[in-house]
C-alpha cells in the first residue's frame, strides 16, 4: 500500500498480463510482479490500484489480479521490518476492509524473506 503520487524509486515493467505499465517501488513489488506474470492461474494484473474514498487519504493497493476462474485477489507488499509499525497495521487493515466491502475476500500480504540471525554480511577489504 502506498500513498497516491508516491515519489520514490520506480521501476517500470511491461507485463503481458497488465493493460498498463506496472510500476514497482521496491524489490518486493518487482519480484512479486514477475511471480504473478509467470503464474498460469493469473489472467490479469493491475498494479497500484487506487482505493477510492478512504478517510486515511489517497492510497493504492499494490496488486489487484483476476484469476482464470474469474475470482479476484489482492496482494499488498510490505517489508517485514514494517509489520509491527502502527501505521502499517492500520493501512493494511484498511485495505483488507476496503476489498471485503467490494466483495473480494482473497486478500493477502507479501513480505520479504526472513533471514537467519546467524547470517552476516561479509565485507572484503
Amino acid at each position: 500500500m502506498r500513498k497516491k503520487g508516491y515519489k520514490g524509486r520506480c521501476e517500470k515493467k511491461n507485463l503481458s498480463k497488465s493493460m498498463d505499465v506496472c510500476r514497482s517501488y521496491d524489490a518486493i513489488q518487482s519480484v512479486y510482479a514477475d511471480i504473478l506474470q509467470q503464474d498460469e492461474n493469473i489472467q490479469e494484473i493491475r498494479c497500484n490500484v487506487l482505493l477510492d474514498g478512504l478517510s486515511e487519504g489517497d492510497y493504492t493497493s499494490d496488486f489487484v489480479c483476476i484469476r482464470k476462474d474469474g475470482e479476484w485477489m489482492v496482494r499488498e507488499c510490505v517489508f517485514r521490518k514494517f509489520l509491527t509499525k502502527p501505521m502499517t497495521v492500520r493501512l493494511l487493515d484498511t485495505s483488507r476492509e476496503y476489498w471485503l466491502r467490494h466483495g473480494i475476500s482473497d486478500w493477502g500480504i507479501v513480505i520479504d524473506e526472513e533471514r537467519k540471525s546467524t547470517e552476516k554480511s561479509v565485507i572484503a577489504t
